[in-house]
């Protein structure tokens, strides 16, 4: 027998043996459900109960996509946690090398599973490998809370990111489809990136977040207002904003289409998508003695038909 033979024979059995295995726990503990058809999905037969058992991988507890790697007892672990316990099987201890769990790949291959976001009101449920890319995009996802002052974690829907914007960051709410802001900075020498301000409009029956801030673009500084819908993209497309500043016989107008949540507020501050205001004009804005900063911004939402 050449050298290794009996380590490959090995191998082979236990590629064999976790496939019966696995095809047995599948059978013996998950539960069928129907759901029903929905955008982007189709209608099909899930499994609840096993299939998680399965997939589940051990350190980070997410569901495995290929390549699902194991060690040469047969324990499972997914490709980035392989590298987190530096490629020594965290149950076992043994050195896990490059061994591919095929069986398992083969198994999740037959599945179809719900959406994560089930709960939230997605009934759509896709083969195991269409799923995640599905979850990415799925419009019943989580939104991020748009708050930019801090790294705020928190994510939910529209009605408990409102709730949570106004409780926990104190952002000032107000009803109305026109606005009339007037912002102050006692030192308008200095640009700084967190220099900024939220406010939360509530128009026809949904929430508009109206950013103004201070940051470098490039050399320059500058100010920046600009407009961001609390919903999808698709729906944001509905609506148009307009912005004015000015004084001494000037203006500027900005118009445009608010940007969902969805873009994050850096996103939306570097394409320049807003009205941008350079700081010699802000302070020709602010009147002559341009000690202090004195910008009246007003807009308006409207509802396109």
């Amino acid at each position: 027998m050449a050298p290794g033979g009996s380590a490959c024979k090995e191998v082979l059995e236990s590629y064999s043996t976790d496939y019966d295995i696995a095809m047995a726990k599948l059978d013996n503990n998950s539960t069928p459900a129907r759901a029903t058809t929905g955008s982007g999905g189709k209608q099909g037969i899930y499994s609840t109960n096993g299939v998680h058992e399965l997939l589940e991988c051990p350190v980070c507890t997410c569901l495995m996509y290929p390549p699902i790697h194991q060690c040469p007892n047969g324990h499972t672990l997914c490709s980035n946690c392989k590298i987190r316990v530096l490629n020594c099987c965290p149950t076992c201890r043994y050195d896990l090398g490059n061994i591919r769990c095929l069986a398992l790949e083969k198994v999740a291959e037959s599945l179809e599973l719900p959406c994560t976001y089930q709960s939230l009101g997605c009934n759509d449920i896709f083969p195991y490998y269409s799923k995640l890319k599905h979850e990415q995009h799925c419009r019943f996802r989580p939104y991020n809370c748009p708050y930019a002052g801090s790294e705020c974690s928190v994510t939910g829907d529209i009605p408990t990111l409102v709730a949570h914007l106004k409780d926990d960051h104190k952002v000032d709410m107000h009803d109305g489809c026109t606005f009339n802001h007037r912002y102050v900075k006692s030192n308008p020498h200095e640009v700084e990136n967190a220099t900024w301000m939220l406010t939360v409009f509530n128009c026809f029956g949904r929430q508009f977040c109206l950013h103004f801030e201070a940051f470098q673009l490039g050399m320059a500084p500058v100010y920046m207002a600009f407009l961001r819908f609390m919903g999808d993209e698709n729906e944001a497309k509905k609506f148009s904003y307009s912005l004015e500043v000015g004084a001494n016989g000037r203006k500027l107008i900005w118009q445009g289409i608010p940007r969902s949540i969805r873009d994050s507020h850096k996103k939306v501050r570097d394409s320049q998508d807003g009205l941008i205001i350079q700081r010699n004009l802000a302070l020709y804005f602010s009147g002559a003695e341009r000690e202090e900063l004195k910008l009246r911004v007003t807009g308006r939402i409207w509802k396109e038909e």
